[in-house]
């Protein structure tokens, strides 16, 4: 008696998914994603506003340095990069190299680039807020540095980034 009855056999579990559960797993993963672009495209925007910040304070704490040690002298517009970049003397005087009359400093390896705006990736320094293609605008009168783009460009909370 080799012959098989299939009515006899126990019923087996199919090892499938039905089109139901497949429908319903895709439209979770669409509802996730739904959610989830939206939050990491703002976190990039964020992120460039937040290394704005983050430029913005570097630059003004080598400002500041650089005015405490040099007798509460500002650099000038003119050398503003080499006197944040090189060496300086008790005078303010720029120098590739260290030595006992040069000991002042770098207080930045190199200007940071602009991260936002019209003007990304710019460095330059300008003395007004102008159109131009500097990155920055530094008044050798009050030291106060702020970024090279107009009032019309906003972050994503509708600060001015020149406001920063």
């Amino acid at each position: 008696m080799l012959a098989s009855n299939t009515a006899t056999q126990p019923y087996r579990a199919r090892r499938a998914f039905s089109l139901i559960e497949l429908v319903i797993v895709v439209v979770i993963i669409g509802i996730i994603g739904a959610i989830a672009i939206p939050r990491m495209s703002r976190g990039a925007a964020g992120a460039a506003d937040s290394s704005l910040v983050a430029d913005l304070a570097v630059l003004r704490s080598a400002i500041d340095l650089y005015k405490a040690e040099h007798g509460g002298t500002l650099p000038a517009f003119a050398t503003f990069e080499d006197k944040m970049t090189t060496y300086t003397d008790d005078a303010g005087t720029a120098n590739a190299s260290k030595s006992t009359t040069y000991y002042l400093g770098p207080y930045l390896r190199e200007l940071p680039t602009l991260k936002v705006g019209t003007n990304k990736g710019q460095s330059a320094i300008s003395a007004t807020q102008t159109g131009t293609t500097a990155g920055w605008v530094y008044d050798a009168a009050t030291g106060e540095i702020s970024a090279n783009l107009p009032g019309t460009e906003v972050d994503v909370r509708g600060v001015a980034y020149n406001s920063y």
